[in-house]
């Protein structure tokens, strides 16, 4: 894993992209590289994971193609075999400056792995920036007068100058609790959606989605599809160890995170508690470890340092995010990272296989004429209004709403009029991945796999883990993977009687766990923020007088707002970039 810049125009050189490229140092501390002609240049923090020679040293040149390059390609090894060569080095760098030679762009639909690169060609002074289907990988670009300039984090892009704050980013991240793509906090920067490429030549830019999962259900009985399952599963998982240096697997007390160590041969696995009980998974892990033969480590962490979360947040993500669980991640990967180089992690787990309590809520259900009224009269920062507000909603609206994030409302009461836009679309997001031929569990698994995967989870264990030099690889979003699963009805997978999900996951599992596993509630990693604000109402009351100050709120809030650290994180972020 590494981080990846450039820039193409009047304003490209060597000094530049690699004064971007040192912004990313944390991404690849084993080495760096940079690669330049009149009007481009390119550089390279290098995670040595394959190929540790400096012969996989990057930027990688073959043919016109010069290639940077972030991720790994787990079939390497048999896209090489189908190669002419010659070749100089024996990781995944080669194979694919070779394949971008031979096919360009085409090249892309037979890459198993994670990635994000840019690569010039110098004979049609052409730039191809990709990112991979899922969004595992991040990769950020700014249009220039008379160029492009990318990298793997906004960080790097502001040595080029800080651009205005786009607004509307403020208004979309209250609602999320991320900022979606394309959009970042700065206006004229942009993130590369998942699944696309993008072509820059002579100013001219063509962005396309170049991955179309299929969406139609298969009908095949539940035994049907646990076999194939485990089938592909025995083949995925230990293909994401592909490594050179040591490699791990982050434990949990859920099944994701167990599953995937199963299908490993003695695994090293490493688990984060906390020194609270109630909401430390510790000992139901060290059970599944016990269990599973894995080499067991543990680390025990306070309950939580919210200052220096707080203060931490805004260098890892470089514009607002709020998911509390990325301090939880914070301190597991810099855990991990004593022992090992990569990490495999049960992320999209939920996803795939339908395990959030949304999917079996009733979406929609509960919009009556008293949820509509109690919506539209209380006071909409209460928390009986927040609730009586997502109970209002039905279609597209409700969906919404079962992602989280504040309701419009409530973002229209809180923001001072500049920061406001009348009839704004918060939906816009959403509105993208609507689909009315899905089945309504289908299309939330849909939802779930194109908007908040790449921009929340993936996002979050991406900053958090290269904080720390660390890659990790999450084998359930292998694409192969998300196809099948995407064939599988879900009605296989969820009982909304009993409220339950993973089902064909829970039956494959069940008899390879300790029992009673899969019974245990599921807690996750936030943090108890309410409980902290209870003891400590005077840290909001500073944050929202400082937003009120800078002219971003038009309202005060108490410490009882169930979503007071968005609020705690946008000011934290003001206060280092704003």
């Amino acid at each position: 894993m590494c981080g990846i810049a450039g820039i193409v125009g009047s304003r490209a050189s060597v000094e530049t992209a690699r004064g971007m490229a040192q912004r990313l140092r944390h991404r690849g501390p084993d080495g760096e590289g940079a690669w330049g002609e009149p009007g481009v240049a390119l550089a390279h923090r290098r995670l040595a994971i394959l190929d540790l020679s400096e012969e996989a040293h990057q930027p990688m040149s073959f043919g016109s193609q010069v290639l940077t390059y972030n991720g790994e390609i787990y079939n390497h090894r048999e896209l090489r075999a189908q190669l002419p060569g010659p070749w100089h080095s024996s990781g995944d760098t080669e194979v694919l400056v070779h394949l971008l030679a031979a096919q360009g762009a085409a090249c892309l639909d037979r890459l198993v792995g994670m990635f994000a690169f840019a690569c010039w060609d110098t004979h049609e002074r052409r730039l191809l920036l990709a990112r991979d289907r899922l969004g595992i990988k991040p990769l950020y670009y700014q249009l220039l007068p008379d160029g492009i300039a990318f990298a793997s984090e906004l960080k790097a892009l502001l040595v080029l100058g800080q651009p205005q704050i786009d607004r509307s980013s403020v208004r979309d991240y209250l609602f999320h609790g991320y900022i979606p793509a394309p959009k970042t906090i700065y206006g004229g920067i942009e993130k590369l959606p998942a699944g696309h490429t993008l072509t820059w030549t002579a100013g001219r830019v063509s962005i396309e989605r170049y991955w179309h999962p299929p969406a139609t259900v298969v009908r095949r009985s539940a035994d049907d599809a646990l076999h194939e399952l485990d089938g592909l599963l025995r083949e995925v998982v230990p293909a994401h160890t592909l490594s050179d240096v040591p490699v791990g697997v982050f434990l949990s007390g859920g099944i994701d995170s167990a599953l995937t160590a199963f299908y490993l041969n003695a695994p090293r696995t490493f688990t984060l508690g906390f020194d609270s009980g109630a909401r430390s998974e510790t000992d139901a892990a060290r059970r599944a470890a016990g269990h599973l033969h894995t080499v067991h480590l543990e680390m025990t962490a306070p309950m939580a340092d919210f200052e220096e979360a707080l203060d931490r947040m805004p260098a890892l993500f470089d514009e607002p995010f709020a998911d509390s669980a990325a301090w939880s991640n914070y301190l597991i990967a810099q855990f991990a990272r004593r022992e090992v180089t990569v990490a495999l992690s049960g992320e999209g787990g939920d996803e795939i296989f339908c395990g959030y309590p949304r999917y079996w809520s009733s979406i929609g259900g509960r919009s009556n004429f008293l949820n509509r009224s109690l919506a539209r009269y209380l006071p909409p920062l209460s928390r009986l209004a927040s609730s009586a507000q997502r109970r209002a909603y039905v279609g597209l609206p409700a969906y919404a709403a079962a992602f989280g994030g504040m309701t419009a409302q409530q973002i229209d009461s809180l923001l001072a009029a500049d920061w406001r836009e009348s009839g704004y679309d918060y939906l816009w997001f959403y509105r993208r991945f609507w689909r009315e031929d899905l089945s309504p569990l289908a299309l939330l698994r849909w939802l779930d796999l194109n908007t908040d995967l790449a921009e929340g989870l993936l996002t979050k264990v991406d900053r958090t883990s290269m904080a720390h030099s660390l890659e990790v690889r999450p084998p359930l979003l292998d694409h192969r993977l998300v196809e099948f699963m995407l064939s599988v009805d879900p009605d296989v997978l969820v009982d909304q009687r009993r409220r339950r999900g993973k089902l064909l996951v829970r039956r494959l599992m069940e008899p390879r766990l300790p029992p009673g596993h899969l019974n245990q509630p599921k807690s996750g990693f936030g943090l108890p923020v309410h409980r902290w604000l209870r003891r400590h109402p005077q840290v909001l009351r500073d944050a929202v007088r400082r937003l009120r100050d800078r002219g971003v709120l038009g309202r005060a809030v108490g410490s009882e707002f169930r979503r007071a650290w968005s609020l705690l994180v946008l000011d934290r972020w003001f206060t280092a970039f704003g």
